[in-house]
């Protein structure tokens, strides 16, 4: 496939408020991040990360190419800030399993459309993940705090909660939008924080939110889609 059928793909399956809405709503941010004069940085993390939500949500692969860019900008903006967590996450995890990402939607993807197939966990899965969730994020607790880290408890709650929705994002599973979304909204509250004490980061506030209205938005889709 060459890059112009690529890109035809991607552009494939999208409804006409959403073609709408999405550009405008990343139009509106980035207005918003210059007006705060916010840093070049947190600005392309925050439209980069929401291209790259938007496109997940759709099932287009190309949501993974959106992720590494904003993984490095987001890798960048956390380590000014002194969020060790989150760091690590996307240098760590999410960059790499970007590719592992690529790897394993091109082997489910629907032919006519260029979306994915989407599916569910068991009962079972769901306990497993909630278990590995709660005891993970108490283990992390302890070692952020540690280290000093501005805020032990969000910050270790979302990398683990991050790190469980990305692979449930590879699997193709509608229960990784429950996972992003409780993320997105501590997220949201951590960088609050962040902002207040002299960050920055209007953008980064911003681009939370907005995964946060995404994810109940996509939520819903993948939920109809899955039915149907």
């Amino acid at each position: 496939m060459n890059i112009v059928e690529f890109i035809k793909g991607e552009l494939k399956g999208w409804g006409k408020i959403e073609r709408i809405i999405f550009p405008a709503e990343i139009i509106l941010i980035a207005l918003i991040s210059i007006y705060m004069k916010d840093k070049t940085v947190a600005l392309i993390s925050a439209i980069c990360g929401i291209c790259a939500t938007i496109t997940a949500g759709k099932g287009k692969i190309s949501c993974y190419m959106f992720g590494m860019i904003s993984n490095i900008c987001y890798s960048y903006i956390s380590f000014k800030n002194g969020f060790w967590g989150n760091l690590c996450l996307n240098m760590l995890y999410y960059f790499p399993m970007q590719f592992v990402g690529i790897a394993k939607w091109k082997n489910h993807m629907k032919q006519d459309t260029k979306v994915i197939y989407k599916t569910r966990l068991s009962d079972k899965e769901r306990i497993i993940y909630l278990l590995c969730a709660l005891v993970l994020s108490a283990v992390g607790y302890f070692i952020l705090l540690k280290y000093n880290d501005k805020n032990p408890l969000i910050d270790s709650t979302t990398t683990v909660l991050s790190i469980i929705a990305f692979i449930l994002t590879v699997k193709r599973c509608i229960e990784q939008w429950y996972v992003w979304t409780i993320v997105n909204a501590l997220c949201t509250v951590m960088w609050i924080g962040a902002y207040l004490n002299g960050s920055h980061c209007f953008a980064t506030i911003l681009m939370w939110f907005t995964y946060f209205v995404l994810g109940l938005y996509f939520l819903a889709q993948w939920d109809r889609e899955i039915k149907e």
